[in-house]
């Protein structure tokens, strides 16, 4: 029997503008939320784009880049790959890295689809920040890594604190040019303000 995969849409192995600390940054592919004004609509179609890996092989691609306080789940959606994706956290915690996933499901929503798979994930997780991106409510009261007010973050373990400092100064924005393309990553309403517009809209 062949070994559930993971499709990604991208990762980027060092980034401060997605969780504390210096973190490898993964954005799976695939989301049947599809919020309006979600900054990565080429995430939305989950069989098709990004690349397909095995979750031993990612966990040995995240564990390989030193220096990282943790991972940080996007995408996409993760708790539509819950059990690849689980078995790729597992390994990284295991490794002594922490996991924070973001999520437009809420938690009670992930919690009522009463999969061995979801609750797999939700049991890696040390922060979850959940709840659909709303692009008419941007998060203005400080909370970093948070794109819009309704969204919540979530406590699972003692390894970050609430009221770590880290966690209430500015989001971010971080530009990269490599093998001459752009990416862009951080806060949605300001990572999007840089994007490229159709000029006819």
């Amino acid at each position: 029997m062949t070994a559930p995969q993971l499709r990604i849409a991208q990762v980027i192995p060092d980034t401060e503008a997605e969780g504390p600390g210096k973190r490898f940054a993964l954005w799976v592919q695939g989301c049947s939320i599809r919020c309006p004004g979600c900054c990565n609509p080429e995430m939305f179609v989950a069989d098709r784009g990004g690349r397909v890996v095995s979750p031993a092989d990612l966990a040995a691609e995240i564990l390989a880049v030193p220096g990282i306080e943790g991972i940080s789940v996007l995408g996409g959606e993760p708790f539509e790959q819950p059990g690849p994706l689980a078995e790729v956290c597992r390994i990284v915690r295991a490794a002594g890295r922490s996991i924070m996933i973001y999520t437009g499901y809420t938690l009670d929503e992930l919690k009522e689809k009463n999969s061995p798979d979801v609750e797999a994930l939700l049991a890696t997780a040390d922060l979850l920040v959940d709840g659909r991106y709303d692009q008419t409510k941007p998060e203005k009261s400080g909370r970093r890594w948070i794109g819009s007010s309704n969204q919540v973050l979530h406590f699972f373990s003692d390894r970050y604190a609430k009221d770590d400092p880290r966690f209430a100064t500015s989001n971010t924005v971080e530009f990269r040019f490599v093998n001459g393309q752009l990416t862009i990553n951080g806060w949605p309403q300001a990572a999007d303000a840089f994007r490229r517009r159709d000029p006819n809209k």
